[in-house]
């Protein structure tokens, strides 16, 4: 776990880069809440950076379990429930390139 944390930090770091350098229409950070819920990422940093963000970059954080603070201050938030996923329902496996 200690060497998943500090990808994640890591990772976190060019995220913020990038948000703030200017250079993008949009950004997708992947299942971003998990770093939050796991405590590795402050949320406060994070709201902090989409803050600063350029007026007209697109985030879009997913993941489970977002903290109230990165709700409250999101444009748009949906909650998905799943009617049917191929590892319940078919014992399907994660497959390279779709869910990984």
């Amino acid at each position: 776990m200690d060497q998943t944390k500090d990808l994640a930090v890591q990772q976190w770091q060019i995220c913020k880069d990038a948000i703030l350098s200017g250079e993008d229409d949009i950004i997708i950070l992947d299942e971003l809440t998990y770093i939050l819920t796991y405590g590795w990422v402050a949320v406060e940093e994070v709201v902090e950076v989409l803050r600063q963000r350029p007026a007209m970059l697109h985030v879009i954080i997913t993941g489970r379990d977002a903290p109230a603070e990165l709700i409250e201050y999101a444009d748009l938030v949906t909650e998905m429930q799943v009617i049917k996923h191929p590892y319940r329902d078919q014992g399907i496996k994660a497959q390279p390139g779709i869910e990984f």
